[in-house]
């Protein structure tokens, strides 16, 4: 069953994305989005894996109307990994995501004091979640997801795109 559902996600991704953009467009001028990379004392990143898109990501998603980058990251960590913030927070950038839109950007957050009492069971949203080792991430960690790592955790110069 979710080798079919992993299948059909990739069939339908490109066009479950520009639908989503098209409709952004009107609604926003521009799309800003905010993504977190938490890690553990382990230096463990945590990654999720959405219902909707293939691939593994860093957690995070749509800042809201009236809402900050600050409290859109907190809220999608909550949502996606029951991850509560629990001490400061740095902003590692804001890039430019042009492969999914030329009008969307990501502030990139990066989490090292949180609490989570246990992982998310999937959901619609969330089919899988955890820590991985950055040695040993994910098949299908997407490149700008392996690429904001390396630059928090190997030194890798920061670029402005997110790809």
């Amino acid at each position: 069953m979710a080798d079919l559902l992993d299948q059909l996600r990739r069939k339908h991704e490109p066009l479950l994305r520009r639908i989503f953009h098209f409709y952004w467009r009107f609604v926003r001028g521009m799309t800003l989005g905010v993504r977190a990379v938490v890690l553990d004392a382990d230096n463990r990143v945590f990654l999720v894996r959405h219902s909707y898109v293939s691939g593994w990501y860093l957690p995070g998603g749509g800042v809201d109307v009236g809402e900050t980058m600050d409290e859109a990251m907190r809220r999608e960590l909550k949502e996606e990994g029951d991850i509560d913030v629990t001490g400061e927070v740095a902003l590692h950038g804001i890039f430019l995501n042009s492969h999914v839109s030329r009008r969307d950007h990501v502030a990139v957050y990066i989490v090292r004091h949180y609490r989570q009492d246990r992982l998310p069971k999937p959901n619609r949203e969330i089919i899988e979640c955890g820590f991985f080792a950055v040695a040993n991430l994910p098949e299908g960690t997407t490149q700008g997801t392996r690429r904001r790592i390396a630059e928090i955790l190997d030194g890798k110069p920061q670029i402005a795109t997110w790809r």
